[in-house]
């Protein structure tokens, strides 16, 4: 089986970039962040939609799932293959995780939240995808875990290492090279960064990053556009589900 896992789509030039690297390309299953696609922050039920019908089986995100309404009322949908992070308090709109067969297989995605340097009011994720391994099984188990920390990271893969097939860290943009299968056989990468211009400032414009940072003042980010890169990872299983590839996505569309 052959898995693609993609880092934060990033409006859309990200968009544009993912679009034009699935086209054509055979895999069974792709799943990608998809939080920063609308304009930069949030999502829609348009842009959820473009990325689907592009390719896309599930799309996770985070903290900034909530910018745009209609969104919610999609999620709320059946079927909708939308998620987000599972360890926001139960009464919140849509879920945290999903199972999909495919090619034969019961596939799971999970999508956790961090709390280290990030807002701080949801669940442990910890103690939150034990309660949802417990209560169901899958004969593949992705886990993107959208965390600020390196550290939270890796050890939300070293805790779940043997339990699930993969651990991948979204959230800061920047794809990292430490792409690996841990001693239980769970495959990770502290980041898989980001679908999106590499013009720019984690693909938002200079000008306006560079304000922020030598003047103080929260002044208003726009997408950047041009380079448009894909970041992620290629998963190969074999036919009992474990890990046997890793490769790294990295380069112009």
């Amino acid at each position: 089986m052959e898995i693609l896992l993609f880092g934060d789509v990033v409006g859309r030039p990200g968009r544009t970039a993912l679009s034009t690297f699935l086209a054509g390309r055979e895999f069974d299953f792709a799943v990608a962040n998809c939080e920063n696609a609308a304009g930069g922050f949030g999502l829609t039920r348009r842009t959820a939609r473009e990325l689907l019908e592009a390719g896309l089986h599930v799309i996770t995100s985070g903290n900034h799932i909530w910018r745009h309404r209609d969104i919610l009322e999609y999620m709320e949908e059946e079927g909708c293959p939308v998620l987000r992070p599972a360890n926001y308090p139960a009464d919140n709109p849509g879920k945290g995780f999903l199972v999909k067969e495919v090619s034969g297989a019961r596939v799971m995605v999970i999508n956790l939240q961090g709390r280290l340097f990030m807002p701080s009011l949801v669940d442990c994720p910890f103690r939150t995808v034990d309660a949802i391994l417990r209560g169901n099984r899958a004969d593949v188990i992705l886990v993107d875990f959208h965390a600020e920390a390196t550290s939270e990271k890796q050890v939300m893969a070293r805790y779940l290492d043997g339990r699930v097939t993969a651990v991948v860290g979204t959230h800061t943009h920047v794809l990292t090279a430490d792409a690996g299968i841990l001693p239980g056989g769970t495959a990770f990468i502290t980041d898989l960064g980001m679908c999106g211009s590499a013009a720019g400032v984690i693909g938002m414009n200079t000008e306006e990053a560079m304000s922020r940072f030598t003047t103080g003042r929260q002044t208003r980010l726009k997408v950047a556009e041009g380079d448009e890169r894909v970041n992620g990872l290629r998963m190969t299983l074999n036919e009992n589900g474990k890990v046997e590839k890793l490769e790294l996505v990295d380069g112009e569309t």
